[in-house]
């Protein structure tokens, strides 16, 4: 005879038990996000990101690049079409290319400096000890952390004409024409000052990244070279520079886009002069756009200037992809 507990229970029983089935089409409802669709929810905060940041603000110059827009057209709005009239207005300037020469002079000037700079202590950080190799990467963090116009303002206090610590030591060492020396009232002496300025601010960065690197490569090809008689030379050209080949590219990259479009501490410190001597593109862009309310010129004028960087590292990267492809 059967067991009354061992009888199937009804819906209600179960539902007391705890048991109750899910309500009806709760099942067909549920939903779960396909694997397939995971990536793409990930990187939607970057790429949405990056749109509103860099491809808007880049869209909206170029589009007034192609207008007439001034102070009349930014007051109350709309504005005519002008087509490549801004272009061929500021392509027909003759300051224009004095501009441009100064930029890649100022840009080549800095990035060999940063890369040469920035090699060698990534290199020093290899032979030091434990210790010192951690105090001088904190030193490098904390230089390279430090805000753009903090340090940018540090740099004025050094090389201020009568207090600056600069003249002062200059003075001190028996160079008496450094007196009272002005050096953001001279050219060369401005441009300098500026070149000091970025190499120091973009060092740290070249010397951990390429430290971190170095890191990577195995011991025993140092080795071997050094078994076959190879000096420090011979090791860095023959064994570090090609297994770090790709690494230099990245980084000279960085920097190449870095110092061409400099921007903030120019503008801080000589705000482009004197007599312009310090002006480079970003900088000739914001004056034409601000002194003489032409914004549609000082578009064009940004515009041309990502298309020089875009070519001049379309061309670096063609080059080292030939270089590549030889070996």
């Amino acid at each position: 005879m059967t067991r009354t507990e061992d009888r199937p229970r009804p819906p209600a029983a179960r539902a007391s038990a705890g048991t109750a089935p899910p309500p009806s089409g709760a099942v067909g409802r549920r939903r779960t996000v396909p694997a397939v669709l995971w990536p793409y929810l990930l990187v939607a905060p970057t790429v949405i990101g990056v749109l509103l940041l860099l491809v808007h603000p880049l869209a909206r110059n170029v589009l007034i690049s192609f207008q007439h827009y001034g102070m009349a057209e930014l007051i109350r709005g709309g504005a005519a079409g002008a087509g490549f009239e801004n272009y061929l207005t500021v392509l027909r300037d003759g300051e224009f290319w004095q501009v441009v020469r100064r930029t890649l002079w100022w840009t080549a000037v800095n990035v060999v400096l940063i890369m040469v700079i920035g090699t060698l202590v990534a290199l020093m950080l290899q032979r030091l000890g434990g210790r010192m190799r951690t105090l001088v990467l904190v030193g490098l963090v904390l230089a390279w952390a430090s805000p753009v116009i903090a340090t940018t303002t540090v740099f004025q206090w050094l090389f201020a004409s009568r207090l600056g610590v600069v003249n002062w030591l200059l003075v001190r060492l028996g160079f008496d024409s450094f007196e009272n020396y002005s050096w953001l009232a001279h050219g060369p002496a401005a441009f300098t000052v500026l070149v000091l300025l970025v190499v120091w601010q973009s060092v740290p960065f070249v010397a951990i990244t390429l430290h971190a690197a170095l890191t990577t490569v195995p011991a025993e090809l140092f080795e071997s070279a050094r078994i076959d008689g190879a000096n420090g030379r011979q090791i860095f050209l023959s064994v570090t520079l090609p297994v770090l080949k790709p690494v230099f590219g990245l980084v000279l990259s960085l920097e190449v886009i870095w110092v061409f479009r400099c921007f903030a501490q120019i503008w801080a410190v000589t705000g482009g002069g004197p007599g312009g001597a310090t002006t480079t593109l970003p900088v000739y862009s914001y004056q034409v756009a601000q002194s003489l309310h032409r914004y549609d010129l000082g578009a064009a004028v940004a515009t041309l200037t990502v298309l020089i960087l875009i070519g001049a590292l379309i061309l670096y990267f063609r080059q080292m992809f030939r270089q590549e492809a030889e070996l």
